[in-house]
């Protein structure tokens, strides 16, 4: 069908009633097969007291009993729904899931409360939109049959094949295919797909990329709707051609990339003392985008650019980046904010401009390099570098201003995490760190001649500045929010090092002073990097929300709204939508003497802004779309991202181990659990399990607050962060699953003597 249940439902988020032919014309349904699809869904809702017919159309009813989440499965049948308005997930038992599979949307009914100790249980009433329509599975022959059986042990199904391929098959040896899904099981009838292509599991480079595309059902081809793009309103723009605008070179496989421009003037005046003036410089993408369009909504649908194992896929059509990039040499037309901090790297006051720039520079890695480790008073550079020595005042401006936001971020209860590059020719610049933080509650601690270790600072005070500015007028936008660590979990963390022999500042209360403490003595240790990884597991990633909340891992903003880097990210585009229209306004006490928008009287200018909200409705949709569950998908999406980009990170590592397969490796214990202990293995930071039944030299005993398996006869232990040989005995790359075993326990494994009590 042209449309899901959840389309349906994201029309009718107000308690008002809408008409049929509404509706019909929002869904873009034309033709009377459409027609009637749509009425036979509505019946359904109906049936199950999801909506209400009346004679004026349709409304949604009303029930608290009844919400709208995500469904997460796990491969032993474990089942949650993740509840859209963030309150406690539901646990679904295996008979109440209803034929939803994992990544589903799904309307869940609460059947029973949860308690201090229990979680609430529902029941799955509805599947709202499916994830996805193909995956990838092994082919079998059963009973006669042909079948699939998905690699994803999460998708508690077998899919039944319509039709025997049309080449020939030799089952004898493992067949992984990308299958489409014909028809979902319903009732008594079982799902059934057909053979799209045979997968090769060889393990190249390309044919990994497309094992990562059929897995994630993304295009192969994307084919690109019918679009204008409009030409940018070139009255009333503020003149920055005369600036210095420098330019950043993150990415070197990356092409027509939109980002930011930067400049830096050392001291402005203001009320009667100096401060930094950054200006921050956004490629302008919603005034060349009109909003809800086809091509709007092929972006939104989108949400995100992707690396696939190496390979950029970008958000943006190449029409469209080519026309926003900003180019060294070229005026183009921008959204700049003028950024007031003080030497402490405060902000102070900010202004926004539709401005007109002509970027003069751009940085990368090797002129960074030679800027940041030139000898002392050095003015003369070697070719390449020569063309940027004019600019050698604000380069080292902005490092130590880059570092004093940093400082004042750390200080704040950001953490930066040290997780060093993998050395993975296939991963490309996959690896690096990002412009801004989108998933991770943490940022990764990379080196400052890194191009996007120094944006990323700035950026984050124009980002505050935008969140700060829009829920002071009550306006509709996408914030990022980051809760802060659970301070419980945090002493967990401090338990476990301690039972390595790790300490911790502690507080007169015997907790830990702060995170940002105990990663500084982290740091300090040779067990850092496991010590990390527990770190990884406790802190809350970035989610989008509709409301302003705190984003403790860019410095505590109570408000944070991205808007900058719209070549990457939809939730930058609509937000960018709203500061567009708000400077497309020409209401006179909206403005300064030079054209900016700037905020005085939050009270003043909500009263202002009911006026000019009356002169469009464009307001109203803004609202509309906030309400309508845009941020739920957006949110959603960004989930597949992360998910996408760890699939591919893993995969690489897997592949590029199986050279070492039958080697004799020394790694670290990165986890214990009762059933075995991972093993993290050099040079490509590769996990593996060892399973407690390879371990035939004794009978193993989990000691779980120690973090260790011990054996019962011989007291060998096995213990967080300890080094031990192992073999790689078996890797299965697509499976994810690495299989160790230990070789020649050494005198590095602990002894217990007989008398000892274990601890």
């Amino acid at each position: 069908m042209k449309f899901t249940v959840a389309d349906i439902l994201d029309q009718l988020h107000s308690s008002g009633i809408i008409s049929i032919v509404e509706l019909e014309q929002r869904l873009g349904l034309f033709t009377k097969i459409e027609k009637q699809q749509l009425s036979i869904t509505i019946s359904a809702l109906t049936q199950i007291g999801i909506l209400r017919e009346t004679d004026e159309g349709i409304e949604r009813v009303s029930n608290d009993h009844i919400v709208e989440a995500q469904l997460r499965c796990s491969s032993k049948c474990f089942c949650f729904a993740l509840r859209d308005d963030g309150e406690e997930d539901i646990y679904i038992r295996d008979y109440q899931v209803n034929y939803a599979w994992n990544g589903d949307r799904v309307l869940v009914k609460i059947i029973r409360d949860g308690g201090r100790k229990r979680s609430p249980e529902g029941e799955i009433i509805c599947i709202l939109e499916r994830q996805s329509t193909s995956f990838i599975g092994q082919l079998e022959r059963r009973k006669d049959k042909l079948v699939a059986i998905p690699l994803d042990d999460r998708i508690l199904s077998v899919i039944d094949l319509i039709e025997e391929p049309k080449f020939d098959l030799d089952l004898s040896q493992q067949i992984i295919a990308e299958i489409k899904i014909d028809r979902y099981a319903l009732a008594q009838l079982p799902a059934q797909g057909h053979v799209v292509r045979v997968l090769n599991i060889k393990g190249n480079v390309v044919s990994d990329r497309e094992l990562l595309i059929a897995k994630y059902a993304l295009p192969h081809h994307h084919p690109l709707p019918h679009f204008v793009l409009n030409t940018p309103i070139g009255k009333h723009r503020y003149d920055l051609t005369e600036q210095t605008v420098i330019l950043w070179k993150g990415f070197d496989s990356v092409d027509n990339l939109s980002l930011p421009g930067i400049t830096i003037q050392s001291t402005a005046p203001f009320s009667g003392g100096t401060s930094i003036r950054l200006w921050i410089h956004a490629p302008l993408i919603a005034e060349r985008v009109e909003l809800n369009t086809t091509l709007d909504l092929w972006l939104r649908k989108r949400a995100n650019a992707l690396f696939v194992m190496g390979e950029f896929v970008p958000l943006l059509t190449r029409n469209l980046a080519e026309d926003s990039e900003f180019k060294v040499g070229k005026t183009q037309s921008a959204i700049s904010v003028a950024l007031d901090l003080s030497t402490e790297g405060e902000l102070i006051h900010y202004r926004f401009f539709n401005s007109l720039i002509r970027p003069t520079i751009e940085l990368n890695s090797r002129i960074l390099s030679a800027f940041r480790y030139r000898k002392p008073e050095t003015q003369s550079f070697s070719h390449p570098f020569t063309v940027a020595k004019d600019y050698l005042n604000e380069i080292d401006q902005l490092f130590a201003l880059a570092s004093q936001l940093r400082r004042r971020r750390l200080a704040i209860g950001s953490v930066d995490l040290d997780f060093p590059d993998l050395p993975i020719n296939a991963l490309g610049d996959q690896c690096l760190s990002k412009p801004t933080e989108t998933h991770n509650g943490w940022m990764i601690s990379t080196s400052c001649i890194q191009p996007f270790s120094l944006l990323r600072e700035f950026l984050q005070v124009a980002h505050s500045a935008l969140g700060h500015y829009l829920s002071t007028l009550g306006l509709p936008c996408i914030y990022s929010a980051n809760e802060a660590a659970d301070p419980a979990a945090i002493n967990e963390v401090a338990k476990t090092a301690a039972g390595i022999n790790v300490t911790c500042r502690l507080n007169e209360d015997g907790n830990v002073s702060s995170l940002q403490e105990m990663v500084i003595d982290f740091a300090a240790t040779d067990r850092v990097r496991v010590l990390n990884q527990q770190l990884k597991a406790i802190i809350p990633g970035i989610t989008l929300s509709s409301q302003p909340k705190p984003n403790i891992v860019s410095g505590g903003y109570m408000a944070y709204a991205n808007w900058t880097c719209g070549s990457l990210h939809y939730a930058d585009i609509f937000n960018q939508y709203i500061l567009s229209w708000l400077l497309g306004k020409t209401h006179p006490k909206l403005y300064g003497s030079d054209n900016s928008l700037a905020i005085a009287d939050g009270n003043k200018y909500r009263e202002l802004l009911k006026t000019i909200a009356n002169e469009s409705d464009l307001l109203s949709t803004f609202y509309d779309l906030i309400n309508a569950n845009l941020v739920n998908c957006l949110e959603a999406r960004s989930l597949f991202a992360a998910d996408l980009l760890a699939d591919g990170v893993a995969l690489a590592q897997a592949r590029a181990a199986e050279s070492l397969l039958g080697h004799v490796l020394t790694g670290v214990i990165t986890c214990v659990q009762s059933y075995g202990f991972f093993v993290e293995i050099p040079p490509f930071n590769l996990e593996g399990l060892v399973h407690v039944s390879s371990l035939k030299d004794d009978w193993y005993e989990y000691h779980p607050k120690q973090n260790r398996l011990v054996g019962r006869k011989h007291h060998r232990a096995y213990i967080l962060s300890h080094k031990v040989n192992v073999r790689i005995q078996t890797i299965e790359a697509i499976h994810d699953q690495i299989d160790l075993v230990v070789v020649n326990p050494d005198s590095s494994l602990r002894l217990y003597d007989k008398g000892e009590s274990l601890p």
